[in-house]
């Protein structure tokens, strides 16, 4: 039986990259999985990965920036699998712009994506998360587990990164939302906790391709795997491998943390 039997979670931006490892990662754990993703073809993808490996899951494409979308996305949770346990808050984006060059379109599209969505969805599931707790105290003086709240903040967020304005000050938000919220939810055994990913594979630390918004210029990219302590990049896994404890029962007595999975990064421990 996987530690996460008969649980189950949310995972946004889950058609790619750390938010499909995570999804597949507590899916293998046991849990059945909402996998969502603006875009339908890698949240499908994700979905028939899971399905392959004998787990559940269902697909949400709803777009969290909208609360009334993400109050769609948690009650798919709910009436497809009965409940909701885990929350996982892992879509995110990024737009480089220097600090001098940054306009608010760019700005807000960053916030929206890395912290609104969080914000929304997070509030989406109070319902299902807080309310149940608190009737299960009300009912027989304490909770029958604890619930889950997990965000994807960056390990850019702890040092400051040039051209980053935008998305640091969200994942520095994440960063503080996780605080926050482990004080309110603590007293309804729901654990708050957020992972800080250093230099991980994904698309969004590709090599930089011309004209494209995302992505690493080549010579950024070999100077952040010198910048690592184990020698070398990240993957999806090893950040998946961290959210899969947090929301487990092992972790029952960990909250209102960021961990930083970052190879021994220089400056990244901060």
């Amino acid at each position: 039986m996987g530690r996460l039997e008969g649980r189950v979670a949310v995972v946004t931006g889950a058609g790619r990259g750390i938010g499909r490892a995570t999804a597949v990662r507590l899916a293998r754990d046991g849990a059945a999985v909402v996998v969502n993703d603006v875009d339908p073809e890698p949240a499908n993808e994700t979905a028939e990965l899971i399905g392959r490996d004998g787990g559940q899951a269902a697909v949400s494409t709803d777009d969290t920036i909208s609360l009334d979308a993400a109050k769609r996305l948690v009650r798919t949770a709910v009436e497809r699998f009965g409940k909701l346990d885990i929350v996982v808050n892992n879509a995110g984006i990024t737009r480089d712009r220097m600090f001098h060059r940054m306009d608010d379109e760019t700005l807000d599209f960053v916030l929206d994506v890395n912290l609104r969505t969080a914000y929304h969805t997070t509030l989406a599931a109070m319902p299902y998360l807080r309310d149940v707790a608190k009737q299960e105290i009300a009912e027989q003086g304490k909770v029958a587990y604890h619930r889950k709240i997990n965000f994807t903040s960056s390990s850019a967020a702890m040092t400051g990164n040039v051209g980053q304005y935008n998305y640091t000050a969200a994942k520095g938000a994440v960063i503080a939302t996780t605080k926050t919220l482990a004080r309110e939810l603590g007293p309804f055994g729901i654990n708050v906790n957020a992972v800080a990913p250093g230099f991980i594979e994904t698309r969004l630390t590709a090599p930089k391709e011309e004209g494209s918004d995302i992505g690493i210029p080549q010579n950024l990219r070999d100077m952040a795997v010198m910048l690592i302590a184990l020698g070398r990049p990240g993957q999806p896994e090893d950040v998946a491998n961290v959210h899969a404890f947090l929301v487990s029962s092992d972790a029952d007595f960990v909250s209102g943390v960021t961990i930083p999975v970052a190879g021994g990064q220089l400056g990244a421990m901060g």
